[in-house]
């Protein structure tokens, strides 16, 4: 059985494109794991395992860290990642902001209207 997959859609005029979500979900990723104090991704969106297992759409999304809003004509990310000790949080997430919405602008072209950052943990490596 095919997993169901959401797109967005770009209108081109010979057709349109459809960027799968988990491809965004991977642009995202690779930004933010350049950011100077990210230490990792969290892996889950802070729900428990039993919402994890009931919720397979979700539980993919919070495997790989992102959650991904594309109701709107925007873009909207939500990236869980934990930050190295010693480094400001508030200059982390800031960055990872910036790289997020960049990169992902420049991959697919999307307008991306909030790249919102939950900090879940510090790490000492």
């Amino acid at each position: 059985m095919a997993e169901s997959k959401e797109y967005m859609t770009l209108p081109e005029e010979n057709g349109s494109i459809n960027i799968s979500e988990e491809v965004i979900a991977a642009i995202a990723v690779g930004a933010v794991r350049e950011v100077e104090g990210v230490s990792g991704m969290m892996t889950s969106l802070g729900g428990s395992v039993t919402d994890l297992v009931n919720n397979k759409k979700n539980a993919q999304k919070g495997a790989r860290g992102v959650k991904i809003d594309m109701t709107g004509a925007a873009l909207k990310l939500d990236l869980y990642l934990t930050v190295r000790y010693g480094t400001p949080i508030p200059e982390v997430a800031e960055n990872a902001q910036k790289a997020v919405s960049s990169a992902v602008e420049a991959m697919t072209g999307c307008s991306v209207e909030a790249v919102n950052i939950h900090v879940g943990g510090v790490t000492t490596a």
